[in-house]
């Protein structure tokens, strides 16, 4: 049995664990932090999210042995907090919580929204707690809460309040806001998603372009790279086919393709959540530079969750020309319930995965070959999340690293 140790809301933690057992298990039975509660045990519901690295995350579908490191901290650990303090006082004050038992995952969700979205309306509040459910319920108080905070942060910023009592006395100022009903968002068509999907920002001077677009608020970028054994131009041309590539994609399904644009979907299952995504997208190439950028979005029509999507790869040739390199970044923004997945690290490894596997179909096109399994029209990520637990227990036993790209000989 493995040895971990992590940071628990500031205070060092050793332990002995099994790689099996999860974060919400270990922070409840071996920490006695019952302040984390465990609902539905699937990463759904979203009553035992915890900051990990100043990140929430699910602690039912996060093993223990993989914050090795790394530091967590509960709702029992912001007792010095003068944000959360604002925020259960708000809590409180609108009426926000009912039974209790979400209220822990959503304090903290409330810490996250306030942190990254000063000037979230109504909707943005909305879609940031998609991700957590409430079965009592409080929806409308734990909103009108989190507006309130906002708000008061205005009137009240966290660095001119320096001590305790005073922080009271502006916490108490907050009011009970009578506000107009919601109204939910109206889905818009496809492929006007596409035409007004955000552009990346521009960099400015002495900043590169991955940088400035990993900066865009409320988008995970993940980068990664893969090598087949063919040379640059011929590589350039199947990769400027968005038939072929489509094809080379797992999930993905064309529906209308006139060469620069598509629309099609693509369908996937993580766990117990599947989705079905139908949308627009559209490549934009840069010749000389050999880089190109694929933009898209779509909607989940089940849970009606929406995603943009940013799909950039640079190529360059290797070895005398007789190899590619190609640089894939994916920077995507989810909205709606799926978007409790978008910042894990189980699924930024799986998306590395996948891309992997995309270079392996890549390579097998070109080479005339069978592709390491076919790309199924609903994409189960069951296999791939398997294989990437696979390989972080080998790393937690020290059986040597999992080399970041794949390179096909």
């Amino acid at each position: 049995m493995p040895a971990i140790e992590l940071n628990i809301n500031d205070r060092p933690v050793r332990a002995d664990v099994e790689p099996r057992v999860h974060l919400g298990d270990f922070l409840r039975e071996a920490q006695h932090l019952t302040g984390t509660h465990l609902g539905c045990e699937h990463g759904v519901c979203g009553a035992c999210t915890v900051l990990l690295d100043g990140e929430p995350v699910r602690s039912c579908i996060t093993f223990a042995a993989a914050c090795d490191k790394r530091h967590v901290r509960t709702i029992e650990g912001f007792d010095d907090d003068e944000l959360m303090r604002r925020l259960r006082r708000s809590f409180s004050l609108h009426h926000a919580l009912q039974c209790g038992y979400c209220t822990p995952g959503m304090l903290i969700t409330a810490l996250d929204i306030v942190r990254r979205f000063p000037d979230a309306d109504e909707a943005r509040i909305r879609l940031e707690l998609s991700g957590n459910l409430c079965r009592c319920t409080g929806y409308v108080g734990i909103v009108n809460a989190i507006e309130a905070v906002l708000q008061d942060l205005k009137a009240h910023p966290l660095a001119l309040t320096p001590t305790a009592p005073a922080v009271s006395a502006a916490a108490s100022e907050i009011t009970v806001r009578r506000t107009e009903p919601f109204e939910t968002f109206t889905a818009a068509n496809a492929s006007s998603f596409a035409q007004n999907a955000a552009p990346p920002p521009v960099a400015a001077e002495g900043q590169s372009e991955n940088q400035a677009a990993t900066q865009r608020k409320g988008w995970t970028a993940v980068e990664d790279s893969f090598v087949v054994p063919f040379g640059l131009d011929q590589v350039w041309a199947f990769m400027g086919d968005l038939s072929l590539v489509a094809a080379c994609l797992p999930g993905a399904e064309l529906t209308e393709n006139d060469g620069e644009a598509v629309k099609g979907k693509i369908a996937v299952k993580f766990g117990p959540m599947s989705a079905s995504f139908a949308g627009a997208a559209r490549l934009e190439r840069d010749e000389g530079a050999h880089r190109a950028v694929m933009r898209g979005a779509g909607q989940d029509n089940i849970s009606r969750s929406r995603a943009n999507g940013d799909v950039t790869y640079a190529l360059t040739g290797e070895d005398g020309g007789r190899q590619t390199r190609v640089a894939v970044t994916l920077e995507y923004m989810l909205q709606g319930p799926l978007a409790q997945f978008s910042r894990s690290g189980l699924v930024r490894d799986f998306i590395r995965r996948m891309i992997a596997d995309f270079g392996a179909r890549i390579a097998a096109r070109l080479a005339g070959t069978e592709a390491p399994g076919p790309a199924p029209v609903r994409f189960n990520a069951g296999g791939l999340v398997w294989r990437v637990i696979r390989d972080r227990v080998r790393r937690l036993f020290g059986k040597g690293e999992q080399p970041k790209s794949k390179e096909w000989q």
